[in-house]
């Protein structure tokens, strides 16, 4: 019993770790699928909260009964006590279903007797939810092996005072405001940065434009995202901006990537040039980033529902961890050849004073990606539903305050211990740019 509930308890815990709980007006189209259980949504309810389920096109492999197919919704806390309960059948007074359509922890929708009982295949059900809660929109299939085809069309929303929907689940309201602050952030960023290096023009340095346009992707990337969200609890679809949207989370992950691997490899500061060790970072990562990115694009389309789903987005976690590892090496590298050169150069203290900027922005890096990746995450599974916004709140706000360390650490500023180069690096780094055109 518990190996036909294990997708009730993974998949909801694995959906958080990808995107908060946003229900759109979907409409999927399934083939061929023999799996026991299939997750569409979670969604937070309030006491209007309403789901409506349309399923048209039914085929299945089977002579059983109609009634053994069908939707239902299970809240978090039922869920719990079913799973609590095949676990331990010998204490229950009376032996537990076989189909989770009659296990009295669910709410059932309609089943495909419904639907065939229509004369045009085509039913519509709209269920209304009385207790607020998250629910889990699950379709069952109760008929071992039997291959089940159709088309499923599904909103769910809260009805707020005025009469108008809200396609956002509770606890996700407040996210379209939230990345709309941060763009603001930093579009005044942005122009902040833009006079700091017009003001310092002439210890401005190459990189110094890159991270303007990371700033500029960045807000850009929030805004749409705001726009799009905003446009999408309104009316439940959404439009042709989520294509910038997803442009510009693609440009922001690509730019932050290597603005980092540079300033750690002390590009275009201490020299004008990257070691072969160098590149090859940039060259593994930047490709993974572009993969991963793609990846999150595709998985904010689609939904747990697809084959695989699980599978596929553990490999895309275990890329973007990839690439947060290999740009630690740089700095890494960076560090160590800076620790050995100040036992051997006469002007150790300019060397150690690099030094200690490059841990420092070592320890930022770890503390960023670390928050990012684990804490946001473990923030998403542990809180309610009803302040799943915390996340995303806390998770900009890192993000700010780590973009706000960088840019004060690497400003452009005349005498900075980081920028300055004494005659005999400056020599070495011309060399060796020399000896590297001379090879190409």
């Amino acid at each position: 019993m518990f190996g036909r509930l294990a997708p009730f308890v993974f998949l909801p815990l694995v959906l958080s770790f990808f995107s908060p709980s946003a229900a759109e007006i979907k409409t999927l189209k399934i083939t061929s699928d023999s799996r026991p259980i299939i997750l569409f949504e979670d969604f937070g309810f309030t006491i209007s909260g309403e789901v409506s389920v349309t399923v048209s096109d039914v085929s299945f492999s089977s002579s059983s009964s109609d009634e053994l197919f069908g939707f239902f919704l299970v809240s978090d806390a039922s869920l719990l006590q079913l799973v609590h309960d095949s676990e331990q059948p010998n204490q229950n007074p009376a032996p537990l279903p076989s189909c989770a359509l009659q296990s009295p922890y669910v709410e059932p929708l309609l089943t495909f007797h419904e639907v065939v009982a229509t004369p045009s295949h085509n039913f519509t059900k709209v269920f209304k939810v009385h207790h607020p809660d998250e629910y889990g929109l699950y379709f069952a299939n109760c008929v071992p092996g039997a291959l089940v085809s159709m088309t499923v069309r599904t909103a769910m929303y809260n009805t707020r005072p005025d009469g108008t929907r809200d396609y956002f689940s509770v606890g996700q309201s407040a996210v379209p405001s939230t990345y709309a602050f941060f763009s603001v952030a930093y579009f005044a960023g942005l122009i902040i940065w833009a006079y700091i290096c017009f003001r310092n023009r002439l210890d401005a340095h190459r990189i110094h434009l890159l991270m303007a346009a990371l700033l500029l992707a960045k807000a850009l990337d929030l805004l749409f995202a705001a726009e799009d969200l905003h446009y999408t609890r309104s009316t439940g679809t959404p439009h042709g901006w989520d294509v910038l949207f997803y442009v510009f989370k693609f440009v922001k992950g690509v730019l932050l990537f290597t603005v980092i691997v540079l300033i750690g490899t002390g590009w275009s500061f201490l020299k004008p040039f990257l070691q072969e060790r160098e590149k090859r970072v940039l060259v593994i990562v930047i490709p993974l980033q572009v993969i991963a990115n793609i990846a999150s694009a595709v998985v904010g389309e689609t939904g747990p529902f697809l084959k695989g789903w699980v599978k596929w987005n553990q490999v895309f976690l275990l890329i973007d961890v990839a690439c947060c590892c290999a740009v630690l090496f740089p700095i890494i590298w960076s560090i160590r050849t800076l620790k050995e050169t100040s036992k051997t150069d006469g002007k150790a203290a300019r060397t150690l004073a690099k030094l200690t900027l490059f841990r420092k922005f070592y320890v930022a890096v770890i503390g960023y990606l670390y928050f990012t990746r684990i804490v946001v995450y473990a923030l998403r599974t542990i809180t309610s539903y009803k302040y799943r916004w915390a996340s995303v709140m806390a998770e900009e706000t890192v993000t700010c305050a780590f973009y706000v360390f960088m840019f004060y650490m690497f400003r452009p500023k005349e005498r900075n211990e980081y920028f300055v180069l004494d005659d005999d690096e400056e020599e070495a780094a011309e060399a060796a740019l020399r000896e590297e055109e001379f090879e190409l």
